[in-house]
Formats: C-alpha cells, structure tokens, sequence
C-alpha cells in the first residue's frame, strides 16, 4: 500500500493544495511498449497555484511541448514561463491575452487554471477554436454554462477532461470498483462533506489594482466591479461574482465522487439546502455552514429514491469520520468511507473492517488520461463534460437553494427550475454586454 499524505500537510505545499496534489502524485508512465509517444503541443491559461502545478508536470514530460502560456498577471506571467523554461530547456511565448495563445495552430491541447467565471468562457473559445480542453473544477461557474460547455464539446468533436483528478486516481478507483460492484450490498445513500479550518477574508473598500495584474482581463466577461485588496489572489472564491465557495473548490472533489460511487448518471429533482455564515465575519458571500440534500427518483427502483448528502463547515479544527474532507456510502451490507488524497476503508455489517487501502490523488494519471485522449488512444476521458457538468450542477443548486432558503425542483432533463422564479434566475449569469468572452448560445 502507498503511503498516506495526511490533507492538512498537502495544503501547506501548494495554493489550495492542488499544487501540492500534482507534484505529490506519481511520475510519468511509460508505455507498455517501450515506444515513445507523440509529442503533443500544449498551452496553459491561468498560472496561479494550480496552474504553476500543472506546469511543472507537464514541462518535465518528453511527450509534451509547452508552447504558450497566458496570465493577466505580469510577475504570474514571468513565473510562468521561467517553470517551462527550467523544466523543458525551452522557453515558451508568454501572452497576458488568452486569445493570442488560442491562435497559435501548433497548440493541440489547452490547460484552463483559471479564477471559476473564466472556465467557461475560456473553455469554450478554446474548443472553438480547435482545442482540446483540461479545464479546472468547477467546470463552469453556473448550470447553464455547462450546458453551453457540453454544446461546444460535441460541435467540436474535441474531448474536454475536468480537473476532478479522483476519476484517474487508482486508489478511489478501486474503491468505486468494489462499491458499484456489490461489495456493501445496494448503495441508497451517499455522503460528501468538506470539514476544515479555513481563515478569514476580512473586510475592504475598493481600492487601486496593483500595476502588474490588467484587472480589465481578469474581469473578462464578468460584471465590471470595482477591484478590492481582498479577491485576489485565490480569494475570489468567496465571492459570488467570480467563484462558488468552497462548495465549489475543495467539496466538488467530493460531491463527484459520491456521485459516482452512487451510480446517478442525472441531475437530481429536489434539492434542499439550508446554510449560512455562522463563524466568519467578513466580507464571504458564501456559507461557511452547509447542508444539502439532493434527491434522485427512482434510482433505487421504480418509485425508489436515492440520495446525496453534503455536509461543510470551514471553520472545523477537526476530521469528520477519520477524514478531514471525504464521502461516504451507506449499502444495505456494509460501508465505504473515502478521504479525499488519503485512501479508504470498508466495512461490512457490525463495523467490522474488511479491506482498506491508502494513497493520494494521482494528477499525473488524470494528464495521461487527457492526452491518450488527445493522441486518439481513448474515446473519453475519465472526468468527460457530462461528469464534470452533474457535479458542478450539484454545488450551483445547493448554493441556489441555500440562498433563497426554499426546497427546489429541478427538471434535469430541461435543466430548469421550475415554480420558482427567483431560484430559476440563477441557473445562468448576466454577461458585460458585447464582451467578447461572453459564451456562445450556439
């Protein structure tokens, strides 16, 4: 068994932990027939914590060329461009505008790193123009934007692999394997839960954007308001304009996770939520205190229901279940409990443990798995539009729900809500108008 890496200690190596993620994942693999691969032409856009991690991957592979990398940071930029040059012994072109690294035809695939209201847009452009897409989670900042994503994904005929890096992960897939595959008996319930010490944001007034960020692209297609000392960097997660909340950022691990161990392959119908800012007083415009419970008829069964729950407290100094942020499976013969880049456990009936198994989540597994995809190896890759899509609609709900303090129902198949028209209103986002990142309806 691998060694687990307690999550707390992850954290500390990179921004958020996904830095970290990446770089404490396995190296490269070689192909079972000692041939070498491709070389596949790759740009990044966005080179924050994540992205800085997945260049430092992806610049020390002999079967990737960095080409291009985009910040509308300068000091990120530079930063940037000095990891690929270090890692390849090639500088690649650096573009504070992501549309000029979109135009370089060389460019096969996209690495999207970006703040969550750009990975839509940002996703989408680069589909239209030719690209494959690796986009961060969550994968679109609202419902309809996922929607709009999955329409760009099939007219352009070209894959789009969500940074949901579990679904390559061999440890967490092996624990799905035995759930899906009858080892706990028949799965009704599932449960995620995002249990940690977050800090406070404090409170600002609008102020002066430092001379190296071009605030105006960091706004992109995004409502223009006035820039604050205390949304960037990585901060902008709390607010509603730019982010999901940590819902969005280390729960849709989760959320996606027991989304698939539960085996719903839809949109849930009714959705409840209830949460708040019960710790923090500052200026988050997300619940530090959450939760949610999503509904699925007749996944169990005619007239059966299955369901999902999500529990989040950020202000918790303490583990939940053994696992600081995990999910959970309850089945009629056993349970299955799951720490996010720790391993897991299974139990069978009276607690008695029957197996576990431990390791980190494997980001390099989740790269090799895009570019297979991109090589024409693979059909699909692990974490597809449609994967990426249900989970981030799970988060966009539960923040709804959360919000206008009223159970919601949800046509999955129109991805609408329906007899409330508040809630209804926030499936999609108002764009600057004639912003030229504005996603395409068609």
């Amino acid at each position: 068994m691998m060694e687990a890496i307690p999550r707390r200690t992850v954290l500390r190596r990179g921004a958020l932990g996904a830095a970290g993620l990446g770089l404490a994942a396995s190296g490269l693999r070689a192909r079972a027939d000692g041939a070498a691969r491709p070389r596949v032409v790759v740009g990044l856009i966005g080179a924050g914590g994540m992205g800085s991690g997945h260049l430092k991957l992806l610049a020390a592979r002999p079967d990737v060329e960095v080409a291009c990398v985009s910040d509308v940071d300068a000091e990120r930029l530079a930063s940037a461009a000095a990891i690929v040059e270090k890692g390849s012994g090639k500088a690649p072109a650096a573009e504070r505008d992501l549309r000029r690294l979109l135009d370089d035809r060389r460019i096969e695939a996209v690495w999207i790193a970006t703040p969550d209201h750009w990975h839509a847009p940002a996703a989408i452009l680069a589909l239209d123009a030719g690209k494959h897409v690796y986009v961060e989670k969550p994968c679109c900042h609202n419902i309809r934007e996922g929607r709009l994503m999955a329409d760009a994904v099939a007219r352009s005929g070209k894959h789009l692999q969500v940074g949901t890096q579990s679904r390559s992960t061999a440890v967490v897939k092996d624990a799905i394997d035995r759930v899906r595959g009858g080892a706990i008996g028949e799965v009704l319930v599932a449960k995620a839960w995002n249990s940690q010490l977050r800090g406070s944001i404090g409170k600002t007034e609008p102020s002066e954007p430092p001379s190296n960020l071009d605030y105006d692209l960091w706004l992109g297609p995004a409502p223009a308001v006035p820039y604050r000392s205390n949304l960037l960097p990585g901060v902008w997660r709390w607010w509603r304009d730019f982010g999901c909340g940590d819902m969005g950022n280390d729960g849709v691990h989760d959320i996606d996770v027991a989304c698939w161990g539960l085996g719903v392959e839809t949109h849930p119908s009714r959705i409840a939520c209830l949460g708040g800012k019960s710790f923090f007083d500052d200026d988050q415009q997300f619940p530090d205190t959450q939760y949610a419970v999503f509904e699925y008829p007749d996944a169990a069964g005619p007239g059966e229901a299955k369901r999902l729950i999500f529990e989040q407290r950020i202000w918790s100094p303490y583990v939940q279940e053994g696992y600081e942020n995990g999910a959970a499976f309850y089945g009629t013969e056993g349970m299955l409990v799951i720490g996010h880049t720790v391993g897991w456990t299974l139990y069978g009936r009276k607690n008695q443990k029957l197996a576990e198994r431990t390791g980190p989540a494997d980001v390099s597994a989740h790269h090799d798995d895009f570019l297979a995809c991109v090589r024409g190896e693979s059909k699909a890759p692990n974490a597809d539009i449609a994967v990426g899509h249900r989970s981030a609609a799970l988060v966009h709900l539960a923040n709804i729900a959360a919000r206008v303090g009223r159970v919601l129902d949800f046509d999955p198949m129109a991805e609408a809500i329906r007899g409330d028209d508040e809630a209804a209103a926030m499936v999609s986002r108002s764009y600057r108008e004639g912003h030229w990142a504005a996603p395409r309806t068609a």
